[in-house]
């Protein structure tokens, strides 16, 4: 069986045989594009996943260093406040202090053994001090001024009015 076709018809055939086949390359190279396309998204998707996971531990820093700080702010300002009741209440004892030193004129040093222990403005504020370190409640006896003073090493404790005085020369 021989067949017979025609050339026309073979021609046809022919130039759709060359369409399909330059079809097909454009649908390879078509799809090889995708495929390129394709990797560089996935590529892209994965540096997106790192991106994003890098951003949250950011995040999580950022937001426990402000948690922190906040705590530490907190604290400051309580502190700015202490700070300032303390300036506060040291001025007033400053206030006070110069204004019972002005009046002062005497003040009453305590002695230990002979050896200067502390100052004080009244008598009563030197005996407590003494009794605070130890000191016998009862037996307090005081120094005439100008009689001879016992030798220190005789006296355990002993209170002392001494004049007081601001002016300079």
């Amino acid at each position: 069986m021989i067949t017979l076709i025609r050339t026309r018809t073979l021609d046809a055939l022919r130039t759709e045989a060359s369409r399909i086949e330059a079809d097909a390359r454009a649908a390879r190279a078509k799809g090889e594009q995708y495929e390129l396309e394709r990797d560089l998204a996935t590529d892209a998707a994965i540096r997106a996943g790192t991106t994003v996971e890098e951003l949250r531990a950011a995040l999580t820093r950022a937001t426990t260093d402000a948690a922190r700080l906040e705590g530490e702010l907190h604290a400051l300002r309580a502190q700015s406040l202490l700070d300032t009741e303390d300036r506060q209440a040291l001025r007033t004892l400053l206030r006070v202090t110069r204004k019972q030193n002005s009046r002062a004129e005497r003040v009453y040093v305590l002695f230990h053994h002979g050896r200067l222990h502390s100052i004080h403005p009244t008598v009563e504020a030197a005996e407590t001090a003494a009794e605070a370190e130890g000191a016998p409640r009862s037996g307090w006896t005081t120094h005439t001024p100008g009689a001879a003073m016992p030798p220190a090493c005789e006296v355990t404790w002993r209170v002392q009015p001494l004049p007081f005085s601001t002016a300079t020369a």
